[in-house]
Protein backbone atom coordinates (compact mmCIF):
# COMPACT_ATOMS: atom_id res chain seq x y z
CA UNK A 1 0.00 0.00 0.00
CA UNK A 2 1.43 3.41 -0.76
CA UNK A 3 -0.40 5.63 0.84
CA UNK A 4 0.00 9.48 0.12
CA UNK A 5 -0.59 11.71 3.16
CA UNK A 6 -3.11 15.12 2.15
CA UNK A 7 -3.93 16.22 5.11
CA UNK A 8 -5.09 17.15 8.42
CA UNK A 9 -7.85 19.13 10.27
CA UNK A 10 -6.99 22.44 10.27
CA UNK A 11 -8.04 23.17 13.89
CA UNK A 12 -6.38 20.03 15.04
CA UNK A 13 -3.52 19.77 17.83
CA UNK A 14 -2.22 17.26 15.54
CA UNK A 15 -2.95 14.05 17.78
CA UNK A 16 -5.87 11.72 17.31
CA UNK A 17 -7.69 13.74 14.94
CA UNK A 18 -9.43 13.42 11.12
CA UNK A 19 -6.80 12.82 8.72
CA UNK A 20 -6.75 12.16 4.75
CA UNK A 21 -4.82 10.24 2.68
CA UNK A 22 -4.77 8.71 -1.04
CA UNK A 23 -3.96 5.38 -2.09
CA UNK A 24 -2.69 5.80 -5.13
CA UNK A 25 -2.04 1.66 -6.17
CA UNK A 26 -5.63 0.68 -5.19
CA UNK A 27 -7.34 4.48 -6.17
CA UNK A 28 -9.01 5.33 -2.61
CA UNK A 29 -9.70 7.76 0.02
CA UNK A 30 -8.09 6.60 3.31
CA UNK A 31 -10.10 8.47 6.29
CA UNK A 32 -9.23 8.91 10.26
CA UNK A 33 -12.57 10.50 11.92
CA UNK A 34 -14.22 10.26 14.66
CA UNK A 35 -16.05 7.03 15.36
CA UNK A 36 -19.96 7.63 14.88
CA UNK A 37 -22.31 6.99 18.03
CA UNK A 38 -24.83 4.82 17.93
CA UNK A 39 -27.37 7.63 16.91
CA UNK A 40 -25.86 8.42 13.97
CA UNK A 41 -25.58 4.63 12.99
CA UNK A 42 -29.02 3.83 13.30
CA UNK A 43 -29.82 7.06 10.87
CA UNK A 44 -27.10 5.47 8.72
CA UNK A 45 -29.11 1.96 8.75
CA UNK A 46 -32.61 3.62 7.52
CA UNK A 47 -30.70 4.25 4.29
CA UNK A 48 -28.88 0.65 4.01
CA UNK A 49 -27.31 -2.01 6.02
CA UNK A 50 -24.46 -1.28 8.02
CA UNK A 51 -21.99 -4.56 7.38
CA UNK A 52 -19.89 -5.25 10.32
CA UNK A 53 -16.84 -4.70 8.26
CA UNK A 54 -17.60 -0.96 7.06
CA UNK A 55 -17.85 2.00 9.66
CA UNK A 56 -18.94 5.29 9.83
CA UNK A 57 -17.00 8.49 10.46
CA UNK A 58 -17.30 11.70 11.27
CA UNK A 59 -15.01 14.29 9.06
CA UNK A 60 -16.04 17.81 10.30
CA UNK A 61 -16.58 20.71 7.20
CA UNK A 62 -13.98 22.69 7.91
CA UNK A 63 -11.66 20.02 6.00
CA UNK A 64 -14.07 20.45 2.75
CA UNK A 65 -10.25 21.66 0.95
CA UNK A 66 -8.81 19.04 1.99
CA UNK A 67 -11.39 16.36 0.93
CA UNK A 68 -11.20 18.43 -2.56
CA UNK A 69 -7.13 18.19 -2.72
CA UNK A 70 -7.67 14.04 -1.77
CA UNK A 71 -10.27 13.69 -4.88
CA UNK A 72 -8.08 15.89 -7.39
CA UNK A 73 -5.16 13.92 -6.33
CA UNK A 74 -6.56 10.69 -6.91
CA UNK A 75 -7.95 11.67 -10.39
CA UNK A 76 -4.96 13.08 -11.80
CA UNK A 77 -2.08 11.35 -9.39
CA UNK A 78 0.59 12.61 -12.50
CA UNK A 79 0.07 16.60 -11.06
CA UNK A 80 2.75 17.42 -8.51
CA UNK A 81 0.90 19.57 -5.70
Amino acid sequence: MALRFIGIDPDTDEHNCPRVWVDDEKKELVFQGWKAGKELEDEVRSTGPLPDYEAVVRIPARMVHILREACDAIEHPDVVR
